[in-house]
């Protein structure tokens, strides 16, 4: 498996310098997306200078933390957002024919993947620490990593619970699209600023204020307010991200014993 997966990322690297216009417009894109949410960010920001204690840096702070998470995920696990378009067009059948692990199968389906992304989301945070002056320490480098790979499995997680459901209702677009919008919407400011329904949705239900909010209070030795749970929630990243995987791949599992195919 380890020698498929280097071939696959031998193809993408292939494919990206065969079609180089396009990975320049797909890397631009991805400047523009974070630029602008950053940049409306900065302008909410002016007009609210605090919001419930967290000023510009921080919640830029927080953003970037998000991201890393983020683009973490779509580096390693962006291709199974496309299981129910695999789904509903007849193609997942294959996967399921061949000797290696399906998921792994889906997760390595060869497109012009480059990790523009996460190369950005490091450079955004690296400034983000320099810029509200976070403890640099030995607990931060083993920290960090760590809460991005949580991240990123929390949103691989629910992200497969989502693909998961497509072999029971085919079309799950509606799902998807409720969940990203969640999270890109919500997890942009500090989750103390919203209501208590929505502040429990984000830390129990759809656990995305672990991506950020969480490990960003405690980095930061802030009080966490949204809640009142004790600052050493912040580390508990890669067990909720851990946790939520394993959950979604047993979902996923089942799931696949009832996948029956569309007839195509």
């Amino acid at each position: 498996m380890l020698a498929a997966y280097l071939q696959y990322w031998r193809i993408n690297l292939l494919t990206f310098l065969e079609y180089r216009a396009n990975f320049v417009m797909w890397a631009l894109f991805t400047v523009v997306y974070h630029g602008t949410a950053l940049l409306a960010l900065v302008v909410t920001m002016q007009n609210f200078p605090s919001m419930n204690g967290w000023n510009v840096r921080e919640v830029f702070f927080l953003y970037s933390l998000w991201m890393l998470g983020q683009e973490f995920h779509n580096a390693v696990f962006f291709n199974v957002v496309n299981v129910p378009d695999f789904v509903r067009e007849g193609r997942f059948d294959r996967f399921l024919v061949r000797p290696f692990d399906t998921l792994f199968q889906v997760l390595t389906v060869p497109q012009q993947l480059f990790p523009d992304g996460l190369i950005l989301a490091t450079i955004t945070f690296a400034f983000a620490t320099m810029v509200t002056h976070v403890t640099v320490d030995a607990l931060f480098f083993v920290l960090v990593p760590l809460v991005a790979i949580g991240g990123a499995l929390i949103d691989f997680g629910i992200s497969l619970l989502v693909a998961a459901a497509s072999f029971w209702f085919i079309r799950v677009d509606t799902i998807r699209w409720v969940v990203m919008s969640l999270e890109q919407e919500f997890t942009r400011y500090p989750i103390s600023i919203y209501q208590r329904g929505v502040r429990i949705i984000l830390a129990f239900v759809l656990p995305f204020a672990f991506t950020n909010y969480f490990p960003a209070t405690f980095l930061l030795h802030k009080s966490e307010t949204a809640l009142n749970l004790a600052p050493w929630v912040g580390v508990l990243t890669p067990a909720i991200g851990l946790l939520w995987f394993g959950v979604a791949y047993v979902v996923w599992r089942i799931g696949l014993q009832h996948y029956q195919g569309t007839g195509s």
